[in-house]
């Protein structure tokens, strides 16, 4: 199976011969999903820890999960996950201006009031909307949007750490997933027709 033999590349530079077990295509995905959710987000959690500034958000989370459980899906290649944060995040910012809230406590402190649910709402509308207009999904950017129109990430300065962020996971996960073999892309979405050795779990 060439997925066994992709990931097998791997293991052998790691010098993890014990794990040459005839598994199937699954397994191998849970442990490869497994050691690169720790691994990448350790490393977000190290440069945290590093400069003091917090390079960990809840919407990385389920990024992290797209890049290394379905790594050749359109929603987890660099552009849409690059687009879909950014979109996110000024639908975010712009809700909380438009609203008056860019001063305003978070709805945890403050309560949820009818400005706060109209920023939630036109955040996550706008959000969806523009990606699908940009042709760039990612799910989680709906994690990320809400994030700010909440008021719990509301700093422009801290808009920027997100990106930076976001775009440091993606360098993580082009290196890991072509250090496995994988053909994951550099920028656009691959092309199904060049995806018919992959399995069916890591493209969808």
């Amino acid at each position: 199976m060439q997925l066994k033999q992709d990931f097998l590349q791997l293991f052998h530079r790691c010098q993890l011969v014990h794990l040459e077990e005839d598994l199937p295509a699954v397994p191998w995905l849970a442990v490869y999903s497994f050691l690169n959710g720790c691994l990448s987000i350790g490393i977000m959690a190290a440069v945290a820890l590093i400069t003091h500034d917090v390079f960990i958000f809840p919407s990385l989370g389920p990024t992290a999960f797209l890049f290394f459980y379905t790594p050749l899906a359109a929603t987890a290649s660099p552009r849409n996950a690059i687009y879909g944060h950014a979109i996110g995040a000024a639908a975010g910012w712009l809700s909380l201006v438009l609203f008056g809230l860019t001063d305003s406590g978070t709805a945890i402190q403050e309560g949820v009031t009818a400005g706060r649910v109209g920023a939630a709402a036109l955040s996550l509308g706008l959000t969806s909307g523009m990606m699908v207009l940009l042709k760039a999904q990612h799910p989680p950017a709906g994690a990320t949007t809400l994030i700010i129109s909440l008021g719990i990430l509301a700093d422009l300065d801290k808009l920027v750490v997100l990106m930076v962020a976001v775009v440091m996971l993606t360098v993580q996960a082009f290196a890991i997933n072509r250090l496995a073999g994988l053909p994951y892309p550099a920028w656009e979405p691959v092309d199904d027709a060049d995806l018919h050795h992959v399995p069916e779990e890591m493209r969808h």
